[in-house]
């Protein structure tokens, strides 16, 4: 058991990570979005992501509300362990974030129904993070272990999610628009959450229905950056102009809309005005930071030990996507390796604490269900961890931050929260 100002402290952390995430729950951001059943036609659903399971039941409840269930059918695909029971809409879960055989049927079916939609039909696409891998159906001439291959390499290299998925489109039949090619010349609207810093349509999911900024050459140049020799069947798709994908002002995209329905900011938002009402002063630092976790806890740290010095009672607060370089061989993930960084960084200082969670409920890790969302800090981490007989220091260097937090108690374990706004991460100093 920890003492009451840690019980006190975790369950005001604890609030601030609810509200982030629950604002973006698709129960509460997607109904208002839902368009209405086309006259003489009806509403395919497509979509993926870790979220979309629950956009497809938002969508189901609002559809049957409305006595227009009949006019809907369609496919989600999720991560496993992500899915939920439906009445109409058929879940498929795959692989994340590695993609699996399922990853590559459930893109394909994806498509098959896109191209079904006729004249007076609407396409749906109900779209959240995660979908980068799980609609993962390579291009001609890549075979399903030489993408898996890559996308373990590109995971483990440090590249931030944006260069992750510059390369993954271009090697992928559904992404860069592709998948509005394939619905067009029907109607196409998009309804998505976004878990990207900037919120570029683009790169969310890797923008399978919407105009791609980047191109092959960026895909290249990518994998040179982080030193990575692409098999030869990968190397010769990233050359191949076949491989390009949609750019702005084509003809295929003349028919699609799209609409960001919860976004990092109004997470952040929901976040900060509890904090407000503790009469904390809150700082937030951005919606989409990116860097090395262990790094960027430790400007964080400076800044809360800053505001101690100072007498303040404030709290820090950032979103965004943080990255790890692997060097280790323990399990975790960003928002648990920022965790024990800042643990260290803080050193043990008094009236000081940090939680960081991923808003999708899996931080890293196995890419299991049951994985933790993140680690919570307290000023009295490091003293507990020393009567465990646990070296912080040795821990990070191992990337090992499941492994430090565990024993502690100290893990958000939380399951699955059926949305995706990225990570969520709060530093309360109070004075």
């Amino acid at each position: 058991m920890h003492d009451g100002t840690n019980g006190k402290a975790r369950s005001f952390l604890s609030a601030l990570y609810e509200a982030a995430h629950k604002t973006a729950h698709p129960e509460n951001c997607l109904p208002a979005h839902l368009p209405e059943v086309p006259k003489g036609g009806r509403i395919i659903i497509i979509g993926g992501g870790k979220g979309s399971a629950a956009m497809a039941v938002a969508a189901e409840n609002h559809y049957i509300a409305t006595g227009q269930a009949n006019a809907i059918s369609g496919l989600i695909s999720t991560r496993h362990g992500f899915g939920l029971p439906t009445k109409i809409i058929e879940i498929m879960e795959a692989g994340h974030p590695v993609p699996d055989a399922n990853s590559i049927t459930g893109a394909q079916r994806a498509i098959e129904l896109a191209k079904s939609a006729g004249p007076e039909d609407l396409v749906l696409c109900l779209l959240s993070g995660g979908a980068s891998a799980i609609w993962s159906a390579p291009v001609a001439g890549v075979g399903f272990e030489a993408k898996q291959q890559l996308t373990k390499q590109l995971l483990k290299s440090g590249a931030p999610i944006s260069e992750m998925n510059c390369v993954r489109k271009h090697l992928s039949q559904i992404k860069g628009g592709k998948l509005a090619a394939a619905v067009y010349p029907a109607r196409l609207l998009t309804l998505a959450i976004s878990d990207v810093p900037g919120d570029h349509p683009d790169e969310i999911g890797s923008g399978p229905t919407v105009a791609d900024r980047s191109t092959l050459a960026d895909a290249r140049a990518v994998l040179a950056k982080w030193k990575i020799t692409p098999s030869p069947e990968i190397a010769a798709a990233l050359n191949d102009p076949r491989n390009e994908t949609l750019k702005a002002g084509d003809p295929k995209l003349a028919n699609s809309d799209y609409r960001i329905v919860a976004a990092p900011k109004a997470s952040l938002e929901a976040a900060a005005a509890i904090a407000r009402e503790a009469g904390y002063r809150v700082e937030v630092l951005g919606d989409s930071l990116e860097g090395e976790a262990r790094e960027v806890a430790r400007q964080h740290a400076h800044m809360a030990l800053e505001a101690k010095r100072r007498g303040e009672k404030l709290a820090i607060m950032s979103g965004g996507e943080l990255t790890v370089t692997v060097r280790g061989n323990g399990s975790g993930g960003p928002n648990q390796e920022y965790a024990l960084g800042l643990s260290i960084a803080l050193n043990g200082a008094d009236g000081i604490s940090g939680l960081a969670g991923d808003t999708d409920g899996i931080d890293g890790g196995g890419g299991n269900a049951g994985d933790p969302a993140g680690a919570v800090v307290f000023p009295d981490t490091l003293k507990r961890a020393t009567a465990h007989n646990l070296n912080a220091a040795k821990f990070l260097e191992n990337n090992d931050s499941t492994g430090f937090f565990r024993p502690l108690g100290d893990l958000i374990l939380c399951g699955p929260t059926q949305t995706n706004v990225n990570d969520f991460r709060v530093i309360l100093v109070d004075s």
